[in-house]
């Protein structure tokens, strides 16, 4: 359950990062972009480390 909710948080963290940067140059907010990118980043980590914690092979 706990690993749903972080898969769907990331998503929407990378959708919004996505559209900032669609965004005109003069309209992007950098700080935003900085740390949308850093928090998606994250939760992709956790989720790839969780992924790779659940094979049997790397037990």
């Amino acid at each position: 359950m706990t690993m749903t909710l972080i898969i769907i948080a990331s998503m929407f963290i990378w959708i919004v990062a996505i559209n900032e940067l669609i965004k005109p140059s003069k309209k992007q907010n950098d700080r935003k972009i900085i740390i949308l990118t850093s928090f998606g980043t994250l939760s992709t980590l956790i989720i790839t480390v969780s992924l790779f914690q659940s094979f049997p092979l790397f037990n």
